[in-house]
């Protein structure tokens, strides 16, 4: 079998059985290319099933130093997860067409300082909820569409994507909503009054008759909104607020985290919410968190 051939293989099991999602077959579907590129350009020959069961350790480390010093560089976090695909590449080498390298597990990626979670404070997620609404040069219902995008990311802690995805059919909200995430896996999430009153307020005032099936936010001209228009709105409302470029919609995700873990939700409870597959993402929200009370305190305490 080609290297060719066993990459196919491989991305045809990260999206059919492992369900990973496009955007990451596509990543590990070019790491993979970079990589047996390298080793065919190294080695002076078409790299084979047997020849990836030869690679050392030295060749991996020379393949990211390449990608660190290409024509288009990568950051240490790239890096990191660019090995991560190709240590992936070949356990399903090992476990799946029996090519074991034990060479890769003696490679070690770049160190990588997870960034922290920006979220925005109670009183700028109004603000920007607020203002969402306000522009008169759209239709009131595109201001009320708005409004509902961003109570709905904040209110329940969606990815813009899961947001997006509601339908006609999942109208009216109850108390709770199943939304589907990351690896196809589902998780049900509280639906705050004030997200249905959003949510009813805009389907009420939308123009366009929809199928039940039909993605229930819109376009200007009718088709499904897309997510680079919720980015874009999320840009000019904290230009107009004078915010951080770190407010974008996933802060409004950020802050849904951290303001039940300022309010004492208990930190399994919030993994369950947000659909994280790891506690240890979740834990992230401690150490914002954790900011928070240290500047109230030194701002405070007359002893500070």
């Amino acid at each position: 079998m080609t290297g060719e051939a066993a990459l196919a293989a491989f991305l045809i099991h990260l999206a059919q059985e492992r369900r990973a999602s496009p955007r990451t077959v596509e990543a590990y579907g070019h790491s993979g290319r970079s990589y047996l590129a390298f080793l065919k350009e190294h080695r002076g020959e078409p790299i084979n099933l047997d020849g990836l069961t030869r690679v050392t350790a030295g060749e991996a480390r020379a393949w990211l130093a390449r990608r660190r010093m290409g024509d288009h560089p990568l950051s240490n976090r790239s890096l990191s997860q660019a090995l991560s695909a190709i240590r992936s590449f070949h356990t399903f080498l090992d476990l799946r067409l029996d090519a074991p390298c034990a060479a890769i597990a003696l490679v070690k990626g770049p160190q990588v300082r997870p960034d922290p979670p920006r979220p925005v404070t109670e009183d700028q997620a109004r603000g920007l909820i607020v203002q969402a609404g306000i522009d008169p040069m759209r239709d009131d219902w595109e201001g009320l569409r708005d409004a509902a995008i961003l109570t709905l990311l904040w209110g329940c802690g969606l990815r813009i994507s899961e947001g997006l995805s509601l339908t006609l059919a999942d109208l009216p909200l109850g108390e709770s909503l199943r939304i589907t995430g990351k690896g196809k896996k589902t998780r049900l999430v509280p639906v705050l009054p004030a997200v249905s009153r959003a949510i009813n307020a805009y389907a009420a005032a939308l123009p366009f008759a929809l199928t039940r099936e039909e993605p229930l936010f819109r376009a200007t001209r009718g088709g499904p909104l897309p997510a680079r228009r919720v980015q874009a709105l999320m840009q000019t409302l904290r230009g107009r607020m004078g915010l951080s470029e770190k407010a974008t919609p996933h802060a409004l995700r950020h802050s849904f985290a951290t303001h039940l873990l300022g309010a004492g939700a208990d930190l399994r409870a919030i993994q369950e919410l947000l659909g994280h597959a790891s506690l240890s993402t979740t834990q992230r929200y401690t150490a914002v968190d954790a900011e928070r009370l240290l500047g109230a305190y030194a701002s405070a305490h007359p002893r500070a």
